[in-house]
């Protein structure tokens, strides 16, 4: 609460498990301390506090695109900011995006997930982009 965020940025990994229908993004080598289940998604968190993944469980519905669409998404990045609201209550927010090819048409996805949780986290933004 002292107005000051840390800042990450950060080269990242994406991956979709077809068979589970579960979408993975991931700040490359930096191992989490904790998660946080939000519904059908887990964000897990490292032990300075910043976002360092995401996944989400039951992809293709959550997100509206066929599994097999999933399977080939590109142009990825994804952008989570937590702002500590109280000592007990965080929010976080997280920014995605990517592309996928359906009927050879690009389709572009900008989901953002918003939500309040009962945890002490301290402010920080992360930038998570593909691993050259």
């Amino acid at each position: 609460m002292n107005g000051k965020k840390k800042e990450l940025k950060e080269k990242g990994e994406f991956d979709y498990d077809y068979q589970h229908d579960t979408l993975f993004f991931k700040v490359k080598d930096r191992p989490y301390d904790k998660s946080i289940e939000m519904g059908s998604l887990v964000v897990d968190i490292d032990e300075e506090g910043f976002v360092v993944g995401l996944q989400i469980f039951g992809a293709s519905d959550y997100f509206r695109i066929g599994k097999n669409h999933l399977r080939i998404a590109n142009m990825w990045k994804m952008w989570a900011n937590v702002e500590k609201v109280s000592e007990s209550e965080s929010v976080i927010e997280i920014r995605l995006l990517f592309q996928v090819l359906v009927r050879n048409r690009i389709v572009e996805q900008r989901p953002i997930i918003t939500q309040s949780v009962k945890d002490s986290l301290e402010d920080s933004r992360v930038v998570c982009v593909p691993a050259a």
